[in-house]
């Protein structure tokens, strides 16, 4: 990544889309307009911007993530499969271009560090530990063996980003304000809200299936 402070950074909007450091996303090319993006990137750097786009207020989000392209396929009629993977953060500036493609000025943003680091282990512990919960009792809802992946990342910071990114549901809103977060405090503390609300949800729905099941035993 580039040290410069401020950069043009083409820009690719996408509806409902946040993407987060680290995380892998996917991308379907088949529009003119972001086939001349595709040309023009994999010319320089492989890096564009993704901002999320809100269909309803037609409006694209000021806080977005570079995406690195890792792989691409093009085939025989322009299309293009790539896969991009999050990398740092960036606040759009001012809007330099927007045919073609859309193309900022953005400069990078990072949280800044407040708390100590074993406070901020400790708090990561604690929403490691009401996700684990989560995914277990979500398990027993759905008679599924489910577990949490292996690898989750070890720092506070990169694992409200993992935790931010697999937030179940239509969460965009939610998402986008995570990724706009520069603290990784309140970050860590608003997942840790949202998970102890659902663990609690999915702990009174569990009891409620072991005591209908139960019922339903002592009947026949």
């Amino acid at each position: 990544m580039s040290d410069l402070a401020v950069r043009e950074l083409p820009l690719f909007p996408l509806p409902e889309v946040v993407l987060f450091p680290q995380e892998v996303l996917p991308l379907h090319i088949f529009e003119s307009r972001y086939r001349m993006m595709l040309k023009s990137v994999l010319e320089t750097d492989s890096r564009f911007g993704v901002v999320r786009f809100d269909p309803h207020t037609k409006r694209m989000s000021e806080v977005g993530c570079c995406a690195e392209i890792i792989k691409h396929q093009t085939s025989e009629d322009g299309r293009s499969n790539i896969i991009t993977l999050g990398q740092q953060r960036f606040r759009v500036l001012e809007l330099t271009r927007k045919a073609p493609f859309y193309t900022a000025l953005v400069s990078w943003i990072d949280d800044s560090q407040v708390e100590s680091q074993e406070d901020l282990k400790q708090l990561s512990d604690r929403v490691l530990l009401a996700l684990k919960d989560v995914v277990s009792l979500t398990g027993k809802l759905t008679d599924s063996d489910r577990t949490l992946p292996e690898g989750l990342p070890e720092m506070p910071r990169e694992l409200s980003f993992w935790v931010a990114a697999h937030l179940g549901g239509p969460v965009a809103d939610e998402q986008q304000h995570l990724l706009e977060m520069q603290d990784t405090t309140n970050r860590l503390l608003r997942e840790y809200e949202m998970l102890d609300h659902t663990r609690k949800q999915l702990a009174a729905r569990t009891a409620l299936k072991e005591t209908l099941k139960n019922t339903d035993q002592a009947n026949t």
